[in-house]
């Protein structure tokens, strides 16, 4: 069992929104959500882009043992990766570099995209808290993308249940764009509920300002809904309204109602509200 003491309390997540929204919700209690993976994510080992900023944390180990850690050039890490991840991480590194991180995500992006289905979209969102939790960036990650997609990288998809697959693709501008995005949105949703619910391992702000000017009232509007009146979905001409307030044009019903899932899905990830079917 891992114990995490920090010794110093992180900057209020809700300081980028209004102070009057969600004022009157319930508090919550502060949950770590982890379910893509079985084993323990050390923040202090993640490379790269995330945990910018960490405070350093103490822990208590029981029953475990410390990892060794390997130290490499940069030079030398950097090939290492480029050569691996043109093959499939496994479960235990899928967090152990910013890299990875950035791989994982957009395969479970993809996958989404490619076979649509709720769970699908969960195990996205999943993956999105936790890159969230472990100091991660929206533009850092789009980086790592954008570094893969130029080098000529293939990624290969998700395993289909019950078997295998080697088919791989290279990454298209388009796909990382509207992947931090999503990312980004998911990101903005969890500054919007009462009190922060993932412990962040960074003091970095997850978001560009221009994407939370952009996206935190759009955001919270579905949050108030979610936890005030306990709703599940929204008129997608409300949502319009807010987008041509804020950027001056609303996007297409369907590209909205896609992206009020997302925030309400994200929603039932890190603060569920009702008990589970």
């Amino acid at each position: 069992m891992l114990t995490v003491h920090t010794p110093g309390a992180f900057s209020n997540c809700l300081s980028h929104l209004d102070p009057n929204i969600l004022h009157e919700a319930a508090p919550c209690k502060v949950t770590h959500v982890n379910p893509l993976i079985h084993t323990v994510i050390y923040p202090s080992s993640v490379k790269g882009t995330c945990n910018r900023g960490l405070q350093s944390p103490s822990f208590s180990w029981k029953g475990r043992t410390q990892p060794k850690i390997q130290h490499l050039s940069h030079q030398s890490a950097s090939k290492i990766w480029l050569c691996r991840s043109q093959d499939s991480i496994s479960p235990e590194n899928e967090y152990r570099s910013s890299r990875n991180i950035a791989i994982s995500l957009f395969r479970r992006y993809r996958n989404f995209i490619d076979r649509g289905g709720g769970d699908n979209l969960k195990e996205f969102i999943s993956a999105g808290v936790n890159a969230y939790a472990l100091g991660c960036t929206d533009e850092g990650l789009r980086k790592e993308l954008t570094d893969l997609k130029e080098t000529g990288v293939e990624i290969e998809a998700m395993q289909t249940y019950g078997g295998s697959t080697s088919l791989k693709s290279k990454i298209f501008t388009e796909e990382v764009d509207e992947c931090i995005l999503w990312l980004s949105i998911i990101f903005i949703t969890i500054l919007c509920t009462p009190q922060p619910t993932i412990v962040r391992w960074s003091s970095t702000p997850p978001v560009s300002e221009e994407m939370i000017l952009q996206w935190k009232g759009f955001c919270a509007v579905i949050a108030n809904a979610y936890y005030m009146r306990g709703m599940a979905w929204l008129p997608v001409k409300t949502l319009q309204l807010e987008q041509m307030a804020v950027v001056g044009y609303a996007e297409e019903p369907s590209v909205v109602a896609s992206r009020m899932r997302l925030v309400f899905s994200t929603l039932e990830v890190v603060s569920p509200q009702w008990p589970r079917v």
